[in-house]
């Protein structure tokens, strides 16, 4: 059995990448308070985008993990949407934590609120490569074996119940 055939796996990786992005949605809105409570202004276009990433992979992370549980035999489980899902949000992530890095990186930067920061953009960097991951596995199922065969996503993908 391949490992984009195990639900057990995909469950995994989406628990992480929940986790992940939970902690980076809490550094980031701690950074984006604190500069506008600061500054009186608002939070940084990279810090307000890696907030935003965060929202975006947790309205992700619900459609990839319930369509697939309970939707599988509608178009709303067709493995091209799948796969755009999870590009979308993997290319998000990467800008994400880069821009944050590059913004970060020629900066005068200490404190709390720094490290908060530099925490942020890692764990962006941790979650694009979660992120790659899944959209590895769907672009071998959308693209790889069998592709043709079918509109609709490999059933062995599926959330089942009880997993």
């Amino acid at each position: 059995m391949a490992i984009y055939d195990s639900p057990r796996f995909i469950l995994a990786v989406r628990v992480v990448q929940g986790i992940l992005t939970i902690i980076t949605l809490g550094l980031t809105a701690y950074v984006a308070d604190w500069w506008s409570g600061y500054w009186h202004a608002s939070a940084p276009s990279q810090v307000n985008f890696l907030l935003f990433c965060s929202i975006w992979a947790i309205i992700a992370l619900i459609y990839l993990i319930v369509v697939p549980w309970k939707f599988s035999h509608t178009q709303a489980h067709h493995k091209f949407a799948i796969f755009g899902f999870e590009a979308i949000t993997m290319f998000f992530w990467f800008a994400g934590f880069i821009a944050l890095a590059v913004f970060l990186g020629d900066r005068v930067c200490f404190g709390n609120v720094c490290s908060a920061a530099k925490a942020a953009a890692a764990f962006g960097a941790f979650e694009w490569i979660a992120w790659t991951i899944t959209t590895v596995l769907a672009a071998l199922h959308a693209f790889g074996r069998g592709a043709s065969s079918s509109r609709h996503a490999d059933s062995k993908l599926n959330m089942a119940e009880g997993v």
